[in-house]
């Protein structure tokens, strides 16, 4: 499900009005709405792929139980290394595995050597670069003691697993977001506007700045020997304000979406954005 898409148009007025609809006083049942909504979210894509964000999410907060538990340093690296070799072994083998596989054979063939290695037809999972180093951080910021360990489970998957920013980022620290999500917060209509604004704002960035100056750079990058000199430098121009507009729109839309739930992640910082 993209931000830009009439599906999230459809689901976020509907989670919101859910999330409202609960007395702040039930904060626990708040939260479970938005891990429920967040996996719903994620599995729009590919709905075996929540399997390897809820492994991530017990791996990490095992892991950070055990590194809260344990006095001695020696049993606290155990849990922080099995944490890091298991995430990121995952990590690798969806992401780099074909890339590192390719290049050993391009290596090995160079020297002489024909050796193949299989090739994994593994669909890449939507995020799972941010969520997997926003859980590996909670670990590390558990084991260097910037952070206390969450002992509920539910209240840490959902910071791990958190809609707006799940698939693109920002990547939160946990002792930002994380105590978020104890906070009781009533609806506050001026802050819920500025998040819409923001979301708006996002919204031409991605779909008048971003799309638009797409169309154009893709049209000559992707049939260069239909054009000349006078296309390519439109198009080189053209393509700073398309990445520009995508990152921004994006995260626009989701600072916007944090703030009506009465979030704040680490993007909504900067000055520039009060503004809106």
């Amino acid at each position: 499900m993209l931000f830009n898409s009439v599906p999230f148009l459809l689901f976020f007025p509907v989670v919101c009005a859910l999330y409202y609809c609960i007395p702040a006083a039930l904060l626990r049942a708040r939260n479970l709405l938005l891990l429920a909504a967040s996996y719903y979210f994620y599995m729009n894509w590919e709905p075996a792929y929540a399997l390897l964000l809820l492994t991530s999410t017990v791996v990490t907060y095992v892991a950070a139980r055990g590194i809260a538990h344990y006095a001695d340093g020696g049993r606290r690296k155990v849990c922080l290394v099995a944490s890091l070799v298991l995430n990121l072994a995952i990590l690798f083998l969806f992401k780099y595995y074909n890339f590192l596989a390719s290049n050993m054979e391009a290596a090995l063939q160079y020297c002489g050597l024909a050796i193949h290695f299989p090739v994994s037809k593994l669909l890449l999972p939507v995020g799972i670069s941010f969520y997997t180093f926003q859980a590996l951080g909670y670990t590390i910021d558990v084991y260097r003691g910037s952070t206390r360990v969450e002992r509920d489970f539910w209240t840490y998957a959902l910071f791990v697993s958190f809609f707006p920013q799940l698939v693109a980022g920002p990547i939160e620290r946990s002792n930002n977001l994380l105590p978020q999500f104890k906070c009781l917060r009533a609806f506050d209509y001026e802050r819920a506007m500025r998040g819409v604004r923001m979301m708006v704002w996002g919204y031409f960035l991605k779909l008048v700045l971003a799309d638009r100056c797409g169309t154009y750079v893709d049209a000559v990058f992707n049939s260069l020997d239909m054009h000349n000199g006078g296309s390519y430098l439109i198009a080189s121009l053209m393509f700073p304000f398309q990445i520009y507009g995508d990152f921004a729109g994006y995260s626009l839309i989701a600072i916007g979406t944090t703030r009506i739930f009465g979030k704040k992640v680490r993007g909504s910082s900067p000055s520039a954005l009060h503004t809106i």
